[in-house]
């Protein structure tokens, strides 16, 4: 079926954007103009990268023409285009982090999961009651690649140990 609904694909971008005003929306116009359906967007306000610029994920679905034009209606649009391609995400797993989250750059922390561990950051809720001083807690829903579940969690697992963190894991099949 050439051109059908079967040959839509889910894809992900990834994205560079100047912290100001409009940006956002500049970045998510070439998508609907060359007919993406938007899935999910993680916009990492409180991440800088190095270059001084706010990373967003963007979770599209097109057909494989659409999506490369709209990989090249952002970089004709002047968005900076870090990453784009098919992304298959199949599996989720939750983990709560305990110990100085802020303090040990929670921004890097989830940058480091995404990079090394083969996982996304779907969801995180942070509570840290009595500042950002002191120990807080943070649960994330992590989506992995398939297959990848367990390449996610010993990357938490390593990063973690390296800055002194709690990992509360998730029960497995067959975990007592």
């Amino acid at each position: 079926m050439s051109g059908g609904e079967a040959d839509v694909q889910s894809y992900t971008v990834r994205l560079e954007l100047v912290d100001e005003p409009g940006e956002l929306l500049r970045a998510l116009e070439p998508i609907a103009a060359n007919g993406g359906n938007l899935l999910s967007i993680f916009h990492e306000r409180g991440n800088v990268t190095p270059r001084g610029r706010i990373p967003v994920e963007v979770d599209l679905e097109a057909t494989e023409p659409q999506f490369d034009r709209i990989v090249d209606a952002l970089r004709d649009a002047g968005v900076n285009v870090i990453q784009a391609g098919a992304e298959r995400y199949s599996e989720e797993l939750t983990v709560v982090l305990v110990g100085h989250l802020v303090e040990t750059d929670l921004s890097d922390t989830l940058q480091r999961f995404q990079e090394h561990g083969g996982a996304s950051v779907a969801d995180i809720s942070l509570s840290a009651p009595a500042g950002t001083e002191a120990p807080s807690s943070a649960r994330l829903r992590l989506v992995a690649g398939e297959g990848r579940t367990a390449d996610a969690l010993a990357t938490v697992r390593a990063v973690a140990a390296e800055k002194d963190l709690r990992v509360v894991e998730p029960l497995t099949e067959g975990s007592s």
